[in-house]
């Protein structure tokens, strides 16, 4: 799509990967990236603000494509035959093609036709997420890396935006009294404040000058067992939606997209390229969850022992071998999607 430059002039690099205590801020350990990054996966290490990543995306297809993004359509269902596959608007409107890619989210009307209804497992975590000026922070703005901020039955990570003059900050609280999974719905600063009372006050910060506050509840789904019907195919969260404990759910349906593409045009047929896509995708995506999942019960320690027994080895490899912890993001940051 020819987005590296337009890229460039609105992600920021983080310096480190960071782990530190919520309470405290003792830091358990600093992985340097920038540089080390380049050099070990092949790629920078960026941090991009999604609405920005979506506005790059849109002018691209847009000069590519004039006029085929259309928006504020709803899609109610789709039928297929051997040579088109369609879908049915909210107004009534059916429009078709050769493919259908079903890209449309954690409630995805397309998984739904193809493998039927769910039944996700609220996971007992909120999220709050809250986006901040860092020139409104002072001398408690977060560090221009990418840091969790780990503590009992709760954690929270930050981070910077837009060549590092936003920070931005997601807090997830172990808690059953909000279950509404939709992200967009907004919290209030008392009660963000009360959920991370006594935490760093670089924390407290942060969340003394925010104005607009998000939270949702966290529902857990399992890898599916198959993403495509004939000529209709699942992408992104629609296909494999996770936890954010490992901050990889945009970048997954990016893969996707990537590999998606690359199947299409090189096999013959809709069927061998959905299928082959498929094939590269699951075992990636579902190991990407797992992780995610796992990451949960790793930050919210809730007892000195646990503790102890989790962060003292992330302490005492980040002094004596920091290379150890790198390497263990090797699975996760050096694949290269062009080899799937």
């Amino acid at each position: 799509l020819g987005v590296d430059s337009a890229l460039s002039d609105i992600a920021f690099q983080p310096q480190a990967l960071e782990a530190r205590m919520g309470q405290s801020g003792r830091r358990l350990f600093r992985v340097p990236l920038d540089a080390a990054a380049l050099q070990r996966w092949g790629a920078p290490y960026l941090h991009i603000h999604r609405a920005d990543y979506i506005a790059v995306l849109a002018k691209a297809l847009e000069q590519a494509h004039p006029q085929s993004l259309r928006l504020g359509a709803e899609v109610r269902d789709y039928h297929q035959t051997e040579t088109s596959v369609t879908v049915r608007l909210a107004d009534g409107s059916t429009h078709s093609g050769d493919v259908l890619i079903g890209a449309d989210g954690i409630h995805s009307i397309i998984r739904t036709q193809m493998l039927g209804p769910e039944a996700p497992r609220f996971t007992g975590n909120v999220a709050w997420r809250v986006v901040v000026p860092v020139d409104q922070l002072g001398e408690h703005a977060p560090d221009p890396t990418a840091c969790v901020w780990m503590g009992k039955g709760r954690h929270g990570v930050t981070y910077r935006l837009r060549r590092g003059t936003l920070a931005n900050f997601v807090g997830v609280v172990e808690r059953a009294d909000w279950t509404s999974e939709a992200w967009t719905e907004r919290g209030n600063k008392a009660d963000a404040l009360a959920d991370f009372a006594g935490w760093h006050p670089t924390i407290q910060t942060l969340l003394e000058a925010g104005s607009e506050f998000y939270r949702w509840a966290l529902f857990d789904r399992p890898p599916l067992p198959r993403w495509v019907d004939g000529r209709v195919a699942l992408l992104g969260d629609a296909a494999h939606p996770m936890l954010p404990f490992m901050a990889q759910g945009a970048a997954m349906a990016v893969e996707d997209g990537w590999v998606l593409a690359r199947s299409l045009s090189s096999e013959q047929t809709v069927a061998q390229g959905l299928n082959r896509y498929q094939a590269a995708r699951l075992d990636r995506t579902a190991k990407v969850q797992a992780v995610s999942r796992d990451n949960a019960t790793t930050f919210h320690k809730s007892t000195p022992l646990s503790q102890l027994a989790t962060y003292g080895p992330m302490w005492l490899a980040g002094r004596i071998a920091p290379g150890l912890i790198r390497r263990r993001q090797d699975w996760l940051y050096g694949y290269d999607v062009r080899k799937a």
